[in-house]
Parts: C-alpha cells; structure tokens; sequence
C-alpha cells in the first residue's frame, strides 16, 4: 500500500493492536450459532488494513492478536468439559483455553511475518496473491499439527451464501479462499480508489450462485429415519447403574417408530463395552428385522485379542433388503473411529500425563484409532460412509470412505460434554457442510442436540431441540455419484497456492527492480 494513501490505519497507531483485535472478536459473530455472516468481509477487511506498512515482527504480532480475538471468543465453549466433567476449577479450565488459543493463533501469526517478510510491496500480488494462499498453508497447519484442529475455519461462516457453492469442487477451503479474495479486493478499491476491484467479489459471488445450482449428485428413492436423542445427562452416562435405565429410554422411543425404514441411535448410545452386550444387541437384530427395520447404533468394543478398545458404530437390523444377514459380533458391518480427540479419548504420553490432573482420567479415554480406510455400513441396503462426532471436522480423510453408490453420511455424536455453549452449533454447521462438500444427505443422531438431517445441497430438512428426549422423524432421498472435491480433494487447492506464490514473488521481484505493476 501507498504510504502516502490517507486511508490507511497509521502504521503504528496505538489503537491498532486493540483495533486489530476486535477484528478477530467480530469475526466470532460469523460462525453457528449466530451466523451473522456479511462480518466475516468486515472483520477481514479491517484485518488487511493494518497488515499494510509492518515490520515482519509486528505484523506476526497484529496476525496474532486477530487470530487470538476470533479463537479466545469462537472456543470459549470448550471449558465447559473441563470444568464441568474433570474436576477443574474454572478459572484453570479458562487457563488452559487460553493457552489452546494462543498456540492456535501462531499459524495465523506467521502469515503476517512470511507476507511483509518476502511481500512487501506490491498492492495487487501481495494482497491477492501471496495472502490468501499463506493464509490456505496457515490453515492446513494447524488442521494437521498434534493431531489437527481444523475448527475455526472462515469458509464455515458462510454455510448460507452463495461462496458456500464452491466447496463441492475444492472444499470448505475454497470458501475461505472466496472470503479473503472479497475482502482484498475491498481493501483496493478503497485505498486506490478504483470501482475495477468490486468486479472480483461480484464474479466470486456470481460463480458460487451458479455452482451452488449445479447437481454433482443424483438423488434417488426416499427413506423414513427415526433418529433418537436419548438427552441423557452427561454426568450419569458412564454410571454402571444406568445402563438400563439409559437403554429402556431408547428402547421407548424405538419401539414408538418401528415402522421408520432406519433407526439410528448416537455416539455410544448403549453405555457399555459390546463384549458385554451381546445378548442385547442380538435381540435388537432379530427384532428389528421381524419389523422390516435397519438399525444403527454408537457402542464401545474391546478387542480382547489385541488389547485395543475402539469407540464404534454398528449396523444391524435388516442388513441388506432380503435380510439375509444378520449381526455378527465384533466384526463386519461397523465402523471404529480413526481421528480421536487428545485427552477426550486417548492421552499422549498417558504414562506421564494421566497422574497429574484429573483431565487425563476422563472416562472412555483409552480409545485405539480405526483404519483410514474402512467399508460402508451397510443397512437395509443402503450404504453409508460414517462419521463418529469429531471426525466431522476432517473432510480430507472422510472423503477416502466416500465412494459413488455411498448413499448417506451418517454422523453420531454427543456433545453433551458441552452444555449449553455454542459448541454444539459450530459442530452442526461443520457438519453441514461435509454434505455441501459430499453432495450427500446427512444424518446426525445425538444424546442431547443437535440432532438434525440435511440433504445432499446442505438444506436443513428437519431438527430436535436440545435437550429433549425424542425421536427425529424425516425422509432423505439417497444419492449416487461424487463431487470434484470427493475426487480430488485438496489437490488443486495446493496447486493454486504454489503458483500463486511463485506469481507474487516474481511479481515482487519486478516491482523492487522499479517496474510498476498495477
């Protein structure tokens, strides 16, 4: 940016590093459950203006601050475990929020210092350039980094605009591409005062209101689901004593919705290791297939064998539409669960870890992970590529157990864990948009909300309240088919942040050497 350019935020104002900050507050509003979208271009827009004119060092430190305002407000909801489940106080449980989002933050930070380090100068490369593919690589690295966190992504905010009809060909991350793009286009035609730069948001815009018309997928015939939302209080789900007083309520919303095509229970609905429950779920098979009816169900396995424990979902019921399969215990037809959350379901370094606090201790917290690649449940014939809670948030390793006849997604969860914080609905909404992604219908069964269904364009069909003990009843046409990202993936994203890079250096290299290049 021009220095002399009177719209610029001074470079060293005394306001810029608390301005910069509620940029990143600002950007919170953006995300479930308030979805106040059009901020998202705000808070972005005043970001960029006080990247311009920075020393390396200092614009680390404003990216930074920005990435700590939007994590600080956007991940408050996760002390609720911590203090609620774990014993903590919450003045430490807020300590160790903190903590999380200042590590968070420092992806973001080095965008600053990697743009004004190598990027100077250049209005048009740097800001339309070199920006949004560092902030792509930033948001891959901490979507990798100890097990990954990929949650406060931006292209989540816009789940119900038209930007939200590029994630079928590239991702969530194409989104968060279209979003940093507006917002420096914004930033140029503001300061070089030139109406030209509105001609990019208006194509992105454009482009994702024709995208988001396009069917990637093909839907098919209609089936009735009964999703159950057990509501039973988090506190008491690992009680031996309520196991039976947890299974009679699922076992009453059952029996009200036999005649639905499918039932399907949440993540670890049946509170108990399937070794011990193979007498229950051997009745649940043979009366569920005298009904005509497919069932699905989160449970535990102990693989006594290996000596590995597993946070599963099982299918059973009427397998297939003749019905000639039937449930087979700890093996065929499940799915074990392959990302896991640290501390939550397994301890790294547990031998150091689990004496210190009782965090480390949580139940259900010694889980093995599950192949990458695993087969789709099968249920009453229809297939689904399945998904169990925080997995949600890793489209690149879902998209490897999606395939053309894979017919739904199905998502168990249990977000109980988080009360009544807005973690539930970020969840929900990333959830929705693995089925904008997929093009494929999406269910999401869970204890205590949000239970709800979308179909394969990521419309919500029909939903629960939270806490409330009921049973979801909606019909979701299967799909057939894939979408580009499901091919392909990340693949041309990287490609584009390659290139774009390698432009905007030998773009900056050009304009050291004095040659304008507006």
């Amino acid at each position: 940016m021009n220095r002399n350019n009177s719209l610029c935020f001074p470079s060293h104002s005394k306001y810029a590093s608390l301005s910069i900050f509620l940029c990143g507050c600002l950007m919170t509003g953006t995300f479930a459950p308030y979805n106040w979208w059009p901020l998202a271009f705000i808070a972005m827009t005043g970001f960029l203006f006080h990247l311009q004119n920075q020393t390396p060092w200092r614009a680390f430190r404003l990216c930074w601050l920005f990435a700590m305002g939007m994590n600080i407000t956007g991940l408050s909801w996760i002390h609720v475990s911590m203090s609620t489940f774990s014993g903590m106080s919450l003045a430490a449980a807020y300590s160790l929020v903190a903590v999380l989002c200042a590590y968070l933050s420092l992806y973001p930070a080095m965008v600053g210092y990697l743009l004004n380090r190598f990027f100077p100068t250049g209005n048009a490369s740097r800001l339309l350039l070199a920006f949004p593919a560092l902030w792509l690589m930033s948001d891959w690295m901490f979507g990798q980094a100890l097990t990954g966190f990929p949650w406060m992504w931006i292209g989540y905010s816009q789940t119900d605009t038209w930007l939200a009809g590029y994630a079928p060909l590239f991702g969530v991350q194409s989104v968060t591409l279209a979003v940093v793009c507006t917002s420096a286009a914004l930033v140029l035609a503001i300061t070089q005062r030139k109406i030209r730069w509105l001609f990019i948001p208006v194509m992105l815009f454009i482009g994702g209101y024709g995208l988001q018309r396009q069917e990637w997928t093909t839907p098919g015939e209609e089936v009735d689901f009964a999703l159950i939302q057990g509501n039973i209080p988090q506190s008491l789900k690992w009680e031996p004593s309520e196991i039976r007083p947890t299974l009679l309520k699922y076992l009453t919303l059952t029996q009200k919705n036999m005649d639905a095509d499918i039932v399907a229970w949440p993540e670890s609905a049946v509170p108990a290791m399937e070794n011990d429950m193979r007498e229950f779920m051997t009745n649940m098979d043979e009366t569920l297939r005298s009904k005509n009816t497919g069932f699905i169900t989160g449970i535990q396995y102990y693989d006594q064998q290996n000596n590995q424990s597993y946070n599963a979902v099982v299918g059973i019921g009427l397998i297939d539409k003749e019905g000639q399969q039937s449930y087979q215990y700890g093996r065929n037809n499940r799915w074990y669960k392959q990302h896991l959350v640290p501390i939550g379901e397994f301890v790294p370094f547990e031998t150091y870890l689990r004496p210190l606090a009782p965090i480390f201790n949580l139940p259900m917290s010694s889980f093995s992970r599950g192949n990458a690649k695993q087969a789709n449940i099968l249920v009453k014939g229809y297939k689904f590529a399945t998904a169990i809670c925080y997995e949600t948030e890793f489209s690149d390793e879902m998209r490897q157990n999606i395939h053309d006849d894979t017919q739904f997604i199905m998502n168990v969860s249990n977000d109980s864990w988080f009360g009544e914080s807005t973690g539930p609905w970020q969840h929900l909404n990333i959830a929705r948009m693995r089925a904008i992604e997929f093009g494929k219908p999406l269910l999401r069964p869970t204890n205590s909300g949000v239970t709800a269904a979308f179909d394969e364009k990521g419309r919500l069909l029909a939903s629960l309240p939270q806490f409330e003990m009921a049973a979801l009843r909606v019909k979701v046409k299967t799909t057939t088919g894939t979408t580009p990202y499901t091919k392909w993936g990340s693949i041309p994203l990287v490609i584009y942040v390659v290139s774009s890079l390698l432009l905007a250096y030998r773009l900056q290299v050009v304009s050291i050497a004095g040659i304008s290049v507006r």
